[in-house]
């Protein structure tokens, strides 16, 4: 989801930049602006001194202004926090079947998948990242497999195994899988 908004916020950010400094800047070349547009020449200011004292003796000014930029700050310090955040799953919720819910470490079944992967035949490593909800978690698994492996074979037993033996193990109802493979390069074999 924070791909998506990033790109929003980013484009809309951008076009109003490339809008005001187009504005500006046809305005510096005495080119016509739009009749709103209130810089109209070099000497000419953005907000007049009526404009800015407008609202100033009004009780409800300040209360407005400052609720305005206090949201405005929270959700720009939301999107920065955003950036940061990890995209690994710290957590997996198992269902304990009591009513109650396990908590999994997110870690443990990524070394595990791990493992499961690296023993299918053909397979030289395996990584797995977890990533999506505690309820509803998603595998990012890469492969790099032998210069023997085939990948349909290989891709087929990694589901039929490995992600078959985590979605079981933690109790899932799915667990959806991107996996990428990449084959192990290796000197080619001489004929004599």
């Amino acid at each position: 989801m924070l791909r998506p908004v990033n790109r929003v916020l980013l484009a809309l950010a951008g076009l109003i930049l490339l809008c005001a400094g187009g504005i500006v800047l046809a305005r510096g070349l005495a080119w016509p602006v739009p009749s709103w547009w209130p810089y109209r020449g070099p000497r000419d200011v953005l907000l007049s001194r009526a404009d800015r004292e407008r609202w100033h003796g009004t009780d409800w000014w300040w209360p407005v202004v400052i609720a305005v930029l206090a949201v405005l700050v929270v959700l720009a310090l939301w999107w920065l926090l955003a950036q940061t955040r990890r995209a690994r799953l710290s957590e997996v919720l198992v269902d304990s079947g009591d009513g109650e819910g396990a908590a999994l470490r997110g870690r443990a079944l990524e070394e595990a998948m791990e493992d499961d992967a690296r023993s299918l035949d053909g397979v030289a490593r395996a990584r797995v990242r977890l990533t999506g909800r505690r309820t509803g978690p998603a595998a990012r698994v890469r492969l790099l497999l032998e210069p023997h492996a085939a990948p349909a074979d290989t891709l087929r037993r990694l589901g039929d195994e490995a992600l078959a033996h985590a979605r079981d193990s933690a109790g899932l109802a799915s667990l959806p899988a991107e996996v990428r493979l990449r084959a192990a390069r290796h000197r080619a074999e001489r004929v004599s």
